[in-house]
């Protein structure tokens, strides 16, 4: 299975403190529209991890370059895809 991982750098902690209810809120309804795999912060808080689950690289980028944390610019965005070996 093809997913995209995005991996979200936290770049201004101050910011993205302030915009996270939002970016929680942005990824929900992608979640309930089955768009996102896994989503969760790193333990050492430099960040966070999504994993997309859409039809296209495309698609995952206009979802992840839409996320307020990265149009705020709280957070530096990384998209790479990913092969699942679990299916």
């Amino acid at each position: 299975m093809i997913l995209y991982a995005a991996i979200l750098e936290t770049i201004d902690p101050k910011k993205d403190a302030e915009i996270l209810d939002v970016h929680k809120a942005y990824l929900q309804k992608y979640i309930d529209e089955g768009k996102i795999f896994a989503k969760g912060p790193f333990t050492d808080h430099s960040g966070g991890l999504i994993i997309y689950k859409t039809d296209s690289f495309e698609e995952a980028k206009k979802l992840a370059e839409n996320d307020p944390v990265v149009l705020e610019q709280s957070r530096k965005l990384t998209l790479k895809e990913w092969r699942s070996n679990i299916e």
